[in-house]
């Protein structure tokens, strides 16, 4: 994941990554996370990146997700430790379309079935088009 300062020069950040654990929500504006399905391997159960998540949330920082990146949201909870996810509105990496690449059975659980397990008002359109809440 790349992390961009708001008060230097972007260009000269584009292509610089930092270790995730030197990462601290008071330098940032947003976090993002994109696309793939590494997330789910790799961010799932980071509870670093959930601390990071959860510290920008509880600052009223800018956080943002696309397709499988939500999964990142696991263990990420507000100030009263609840799901920071729980009835928002959220979008994701739909079953329909896990189930059109064929990896139903081969990713460790479905975007669209976490979410709705966190207590998210889960939402969509078709498949395989933009879509975002």
């Amino acid at each position: 994941m790349k992390r961009y300062r708001s008060d230097g020069d972007l260009q000269a950040k584009l292509g610089k990554t930092v270790e995730l654990s030197s990462v601290s929500e008071k330098d940032y504006d947003a976090v993002f996370y994109p696309d793939s399905h590494g997330p789910m391997i790799s961010l799932a159960e980071d509870k670093t990146s959930a601390r990071l998540i959860e510290n920008s949330y509880n600052h009223n920082k800018i956080i943002a997700f696309v397709c499988h990146g939500p999964v990142a949201l696991k263990h990420a909870v507000n100030k009263h430790s609840v799901s920071i996810v729980k009835s928002k509105n959220v979008a994701g990496f739909t079953n329909g379309e896990e189930e059109g690449v064929q990896l139903t059975k081969i990713v460790p659980f479905l975007t669209e079935d976490f979410l709705k397990q966190l207590g998210a008002t889960y939402q969509k359109g078709a498949d395989r088009s933009p879509f975002v809440v």
